[in-house]
């Protein structure tokens, strides 16, 4: 879920400059005569690792306060634009200082009751007026250049306590929506068994002949107080025997879509036949597509040698799909509950891992222990330099690194730092993205 910053402020102050530095492109017109911004316009920005909507408005103006005046259209624009904002930036010229139309821009958006962030501009030089700037009651302005690129890290800072609250309201919002949960795994492994025991009834049709399920089905189910939308489908074969076979490529593109539209899966694990071939494709598609997971291995009650079965397992887990290293293994039979009772749980903690989010400063604190205990290797004698990291989404947790020659940092080097932020930040059983980009750190001091 984004946040969406309004510029405010009176004409000519450079709201449209940095209207275009955040969205990344020229959209608005920029001139040294007061009033060419007259409609609000909106648009999709970034600053550093915060992205969000951005609305440039038009210069508040003092002059014909008659409805029908185009002043007063265009204020009525900008206070619109306010009415939408979760903040303001309240710009003005740290050349000129406060002047009278500064301190009514100031009032209207007291009046607004949002809250606002006072920016002067223009401050290619220290601004030495700051103490004037206090009248207008929004405290100590940041000082910026939105033409030359100064002081965007202090507006970073002073822009990511709403970007974290508009974080926390989207995973608040997603908490109150049904878990999307679907079991997967090959034909006759126990799926649709372990989907009527968890449902407590036969709402799937079950029996010792393969490929019974031809389509997903889905039905709700409460537990533990959390509304669950569950998904029975059908066994996922080779591509090679399925093909030709028109109602059985329909089902397994039926399974697919079943796979999409999860949040978290459960893939079922034959205890007599586990982690063969097709075991690893299916759970290296669920990985690709992004889905939370977890292991159900099923029919354990009929294991003829439990002891040390599940450590075995894990062992070969994790040697096979080490981008699903610690993923949780649930030993269940669908046939006597045993285990089953441990299913839900383990979806839960999934889940929550899944949804993660880790904020920046925390982030970079594990980044510099991390570069401490390991150093990046030198490429042609210079090392790689990476300055810092972002999340800049969940779902699953996807982590972007910034700095210099990252393309040439080992993949060894990336799987460290994945083992390490999934053991640091508890997300096992989600898959993880990093993602590398080069550029300038925006919290670096200018």
């Amino acid at each position: 879920m984004s946040f969406t910053v309004a510029i405010i402020g009176r004409a000519n102050v450079g709201k449209s400059t940095l209207f275009n530095k955040l969205v990344g492109r020229r959209l608005a017109l920029v001139h040294d005569t007061p009033g060419v911004t007259r409609d609000r316009r909106e648009a999709e920005g970034s600053l550093g690792p915060l992205t969000f909507t951005v609305i440039d408005t038009a210069g508040i103006e003092t002059g014909d306060s008659s409805k029908e005046s185009l002043e007063s259209r265009m204020a009525a624009q900008t206070l619109a634009a306010v009415a939408d904002a979760d903040v303001c930036v309240l710009m003005f010229d740290a050349r000129e200082g406060i002047v009278t139309a500064d301190e009514i821009v100031a009032a209207l958006l007291r009046k607004a009751n949002k809250p606002v962030i006072l920016v002067a501009n223009k401050c290619e030089a220290r601004f030495s007026q700051a103490g004037e700037a206090w009248s207008l009651g929004f405290g100590e302005p940041i000082q910026i250049s939105a033409e030359h690129n100064i002081g965007f890290a202090d507006l970073i800072e002073a822009l990511t306590p709403f970007a974290e609250k508009a974080e926390t309201a989207a995973a608040e919002d997603e908490a109150n929506k049904p878990l999307r949960l679907a079991i997967v795994g090959r034909p006759n492994v126990g799926k649709s068994s372990l989907f009527n025991y968890l449902l407590g009834s036969e709402r799937a049709l079950t029996g010792p002949e393969a490929g019974i399920t031809r389509d997903a089905i889905a039905a709700r189910w409460q537990a533990e107080g959390r509304e669950i939308l569950l998904h029975d489908t059908a066994g996922l074969r080779k591509k090679a025997r399925a093909a030709g076979h028109t109602l059985e490529e329909m089902s397994i593109g039926s399974t697919l879509d079943a796979v999409r539209f999860a949040d978290c899966v459960v893939v079922v694990i034959d205890a007599l036949q586990a982690f063969e071939k097709q075991d690893l494709t299916i759970a290296d598609l669920i990985e690709r597509e992004g889905r939370a997971i977890v292991f159900a291995i099923n029919k354990y009650d009929l294991a003829p040698q439990r002891a040390g079965l599940i450590l075995k397992m894990r062992e070969k887990l994790d040697q096979s799909l080490p981008q699903l290293a610690g993923a949780p293994l649930i030993a269940t039979s669908a046939t006597t509950g045993e285990g089953v009772d441990r299913l839900l749980p383990a979806v839960l903690a999934a889940d929550k891992a899944w949804n993660t989010r880790v904020p920046t400063a925390t982030l970079n604190r594990f980044l510099e222990e991390a570069l401490a205990r390991h150093p990046t290797p030198a490429i042609s004698g210079r090392r790689v330099k990476i300055r810092y990291m972002t999340q800049p989404k969940s779902r699953p947790p996807t982590f972007a690194l910034f700095g210099n020659q990252l393309k040439s940092l080992p993949e060894s080097y990336l799987r460290y730092l994945t083992k390490g932020l999934r053991k640091t930040f508890h997300l096992e059983g989600t898959p993880l993205r990093v993602h590398l980009r080069g550029g300038k750190n925006p919290y670096a001091k200018d």
